[in-house]
């Protein structure tokens, strides 16, 4: 009788750690599988959510790398930053229960001016948090992008390119060519104003400057001076724009308490 009972518990334990050992693999497995989808996410989107266990924040990273890319494909050894990816994207942050929060990382030479400024209009739209970090640097229609997060920072050594629009292909010699341009430079000028503490006139002032660009009208700023015209909030880097993501994000929960 003793046998058959210690045959028994002998059956039952073996049971148990098998079904132990069959979770642990699932898990394993799982978890592999969910790092494979995270690498792919960062490979061909250059976006990641990242999740602090100790604040136990939950922030969705978006990078915003080479040209902006709008209804053209661009070639195929370009770097670009696909509108139609992030556009979706965007929306399923705001809708997520999980993601508190969104930081973006800028390195972006500009690109096309309607999916920028469509891009920045849902940053800015957006009710989690936000913080940005221009790097390498945020040229032209970067410069919605950078200003569209709730705080923005800019490395020492980042650069921001202030100039007029500019077209590609024909162009009609017509005043009514002009107007467009103008009303284009507008809707730039005007969001760069609405959500920086720049007024319109200096922006202006910035984009058709003569004496900096050989050849060209703009202002380079670098840094610094990115904060002195008021375009930039603060010269910071990565943990900087953690810091106040999580700030911002621990104000949001107060307040909503």
């Amino acid at each position: 009788m003793n046998m058959e009972a210690d045959m028994k518990q002998d059956t039952v334990q073996q049971a148990k750690d098998d079904s132990q050992d069959g979770k642990q693999e699932e898990k394993e497995n799982t978890q592999k599988e969910n790092e494979k989808l995270q690498d792919e996410k960062i490979s061909e989107y250059g976006q990641v959510t990242l999740e602090n266990h100790g604040n136990k924040h939950k922030i969705h990273l978006l990078s915003v790398i080479g040209e902006i890319e709008g209804h053209e494909n661009l070639p195929g050894n370009s770097k670009t930053t696909k509108y139609d990816h992030v556009l979706p994207q965007l929306a399923a942050i705001e809708d997520s229960e999980e993601v508190e929060g969104l930081l973006i990382l800028l390195n972006t030479t500009g690109g096309d001016v309607d999916a920028g400024l469509a891009i920045a209009e849902m940053i800015a739209s957006l009710s989690k948090p936000t913080v940005s970090l221009v790097l390498g640097g945020s040229h032209s229609i970067g410069g919605p992008l950078a200003v569209s997060t709730d705080y923005s920072f800019i490395v020492p050594t980042g650069t921001m390119i202030i100039h007029p629009v500019r077209m590609n292909g024909t162009i009609l010699g017509v005043p009514q060519t002009y107007e467009y341009f103008e009303k284009i430079q507008d809707r730039i000028t005007g969001f760069l104003a609405g959500h920086c503490r720049a007024k319109e006139e200096r922006i202006k002032e910035l984009m058709l400057n003569t004496g900096v660009l050989a050849k060209d009208m703009g202002s380079i700023l670098i840094g610094e001076e990115a904060v002195k015209e008021g375009i930039i909030d603060e010269v910071g880097g990565i943990r900087d724009a953690f810091d106040k993501l999580y700030e911002l994000i621990k104000e949001k929960k107060k307040k909503n308490d």
